[in-house]
């Protein structure tokens, strides 16, 4: 009996580590990125593109003469309350039309790219980036999703998709510039769950650069990004969410390395980080939401639509932690039904996050 327990120990320890079944996470009602979800959601950043009015310009003027409309300003990136909010709506419809060609609307939705992204109206933007006082204009969160809007053109085979990407290209240039001679000036990063976190814009820029094989920009995230987080221990994770957060400074983190150190060098660091998430029983809460006419409350909900494309990236990139995937569906659904028919202070910019976030999980 004794040889036989040894023997049987034995054979165990010899078990093919691909042989072992990895946690499986237990999901139900998963959302999904369809087309019936896309015409539903669509027709958020058609109207917002085009609306001009509340606008915040986060304008600073060095003269009467600057005092201008914000489509005399931005003539292609006016609308939807704010300029970044502009910018990823328009981001919005080009990776709808690009999903689902057959989108209701079609053919109305190319006619307000083309009005909104023409080489005058580009232009006119990097005038404006060029101001003296305006070198700061939309850092880093606007330039993120600029060049998000870039990356998604350049990955799209279509004629139209040509011509926006050559209109967009003189911003598109001046972004990538300006992350390139920013960010070795920054000597410490910016670790907050709203616009200006420094691993957020760092993401967007990385996934550009490594598209369009900009070496420089991608060199400039990687090398920064290991500066500022490499050697973080412990992510303060219970100290989220603030009250106004719709980034989650400790996952946003967890995303910009995830994408640039090996998947090996990575899966260590992720322990030393955030040893928590391992744990096939971790729970996360969702941001709960009090009042979504509240411009920033309704924060919240993007915050559970960005922790969820975070999540999804470590799960589909680490099997061994795909019980990640149903607490990220879990923060989907909990905000998706509020994206659309809310008020206007998140549904001029939610079903951005919406989106992506269900399409992170593709």
């Amino acid at each position: 009996m004794k040889y036989l327990l040894i023997f049987m120990i034995c054979l165990a320890a010899c078990v093919p580590k691909s042989e072992k079944k990895e946690p499986t996470a237990e999901r139900t009602n998963i959302p999904v990125l369809n087309q019936a979800q896309a015409e539903r959601l669509v027709d958020l950043p058609m109207h917002g593109i085009n609306t001009e009015y509340p606008n915040k310009l986060s304008q600073v003027l060095s003269g009467p003469d600057e005092l201008k409309s914000p489509k005399e300003l931005h003539p292609a990136f006016y609308g939807c309350f704010d300029w970044h909010s502009s910018v990823h709506g328009h981001w919005t419809l080009v990776k709808l039309l690009k999903e689902f060609p057959n989108i209701e609307g079609r053919e109305e939705i190319e006619k307000e790219l083309l009005e909104h992204i023409s080489k005058e109206n580009i232009l006119i933007e990097v005038e404006y980036f060029k101001l003296p006082h305006e070198k700061s204009f939309e850092r880093t969160y606007g330039w993120a999703w600029l060049l998000k809007l870039a990356e998604e053109l350049h990955t799209w085979d279509n004629p139209l998709a040509r011509e926006l990407e050559s209109n967009l290209q003189p911003l598109t240039d001046l972004i990538a510039q300006r992350f390139i001679e920013f960010l070795p000036k920054l000597n410490y990063a910016i670790r907050v769950g709203t616009h200006v976190n420094t691993a957020f814009g760092m993401c967007f820029a990385y996934d550009y650069a490594v598209t369009v094989s900009n070496e420089e920009l991608k060199n400039a995230v990687a090398d920064r990004a290991k500066f500022f987080f490499l050697n973080d221990k412990n992510g303060p994770l219970s100290w989220e969410p603030n009250g106004a957060d719709f980034l989650s400074p400790c996952l946003q983190e967890v995303n910009i390395m995830r994408r640039i150190l090996p998947k090996e060098e990575f899966a260590q660091w992720l322990t030393g980080f955030l040893p928590q998430l391992s744990n096939p029983e971790f729970k996360w809460e969702p941001g709960i939401v009090s009042d979504r006419t509240d411009g920033h409350l309704v924060h919240l909900d993007g915050l559970n639509f960005s922790r969820a494309w975070c999540l999804y990236g470590i799960a589909k990139l680490l099997p061994e932690y795909n019980h990640l995937y149903a607490i990220a569906d879990e923060h989907i659904n909990y905000s998706l039904p509020n994206v659309v028919g809310d008020s206007y202070e998140g549904s001029h910019w939610l079903g951005t996050f919406a989106i992506y976030s269900m399409d992170a999980m593709k």
